[in-house]
């Protein structure tokens, strides 16, 4: 009887990993055309990326020559690209502080409403929907000195001394255009918020108010603390999102007046497709791409210990 139970267990076995290889097989049938369409238009282009960023390619010659470092060593001698990380590093933080800041207040003021909480929340989620081209433009018309909205409104109440040509002055369109990015990404971020305040027990928020602590003491003590999670995701897709910003100064202002709105990511297209510069522009891609990486960790470091202590 001994063997022949071992036998039939030998058997069982057999047919079990006859069914594991069968089904790894379909498997493996099932992802190798995405697999393949992935290494053809991702993998192969990043690390041919790579090669490229060693050349003076100009985009179009079949010819490429190499160049080594020269390229990189370009980058960290230009002004036009430590002017562009200024402006980066001041739109990242600008954009990260006023989104996460609207979202906040804005998903507290849905999360309060009683009457209509969905309208609301379409009306503050509805930019998000709008192509960042078009909403470029419709800024543009909003922003412009002539005949834009804030324009006519100083005019018709009689204070056309104070129009800003917001567009066309420096020291003002980097803000143009962090206004306009926070304006759409708001409600994005609010959604997220929204979802974590739902996830609060109201019980807490409760027994706060029966031992006398007021709205800000139970924001400050209760919810804030519980958003963590929340504020971890919000804050790190804003930070990668106002690191590769381009819509909005592509449309509004063409990275000008001067090199006033240049920022890494439009720099490289400006570079690299308008100056026909393809291995210096494909050379700054990869140093933004370790920009991008190396601040991610840092936030993902840092808000992670930040959950871990609330």
């Amino acid at each position: 009887m001994d063997k022949v139970e071992s036998l039939q267990a030998v058997s069982t076995g057999a047919k079990v990993g006859k069914k594991k290889k069968t089904w790894f097989s379909f498997s493996v049938l099932f992802i190798l055309p995405s697999f393949i369409l992935y290494t053809m238009f991702v993998i192969y282009p990043a690390l041919n990326s790579v090669n490229l960023s060693f050349t003076s390619w100009d985009g179009v010659s079949p010819n490429i020559h190499y160049i080594g470092f020269d390229n990189f060593k370009e980058i960290v001698h230009s002004e036009r690209v430590w002017n562009a990380l200024k402006n980066t590093l001041i739109m990242s933080v600008a954009l990260v502080v006023l989104e996460n800041v609207i979202a906040i207040l804005l998903a507290m003021l849905v999360d309060q409403v009683r009457w209509c909480k969905n309208l609301f929340r379409s009306i503050f989620y509805f930019p998000v929907l709008l192509s960042g081209i078009v909403m470029g433009f419709v800024w543009a018309i909003i922003f412009n000195y002539n005949f834009g909205v804030i324009s006519q409104l100083l005019d018709r109440i009689g204070l056309g001394s104070l129009k800003i040509d917001w567009l066309g002055n420096p020291d003002y369109a980097l803000i143009a255009i962090i206004i306009t990015a926070v304006w759409k990404g708001a409600g994005y971020y609010m959604i997220i918020y929204l979802a974590g305040l739902q996830g609060i027990p109201q019980e807490l928020h409760e027994a706060a108010a029966i031992d006398g602590a007021n709205r800000w003491q139970q924001f400050r003590n209760i919810t804030f603390p519980l958003l963590a999670g929340s504020m971890t995701v919000c804050v790190m897709l804003s930070m990668i999102g106002a690191l590769k910003i381009f819509d909005q100064i592509a449309v509004m202002t063409d990275g000008g007046p001067g090199f006033a709105t240049e920022t890494l990511t439009y720099i490289v297209y400006k570079v690299g497709f308008g100056e026909l510069r393809q291995g210096y522009g494909t050379a700054m891609s990869l140093v933004l791409f370790l920009l991008i990486l190396i601040v991610s960790l840092i936030q993902i470091r840092v808000l992670r210990k930040r959950e871990v202590h609330m």
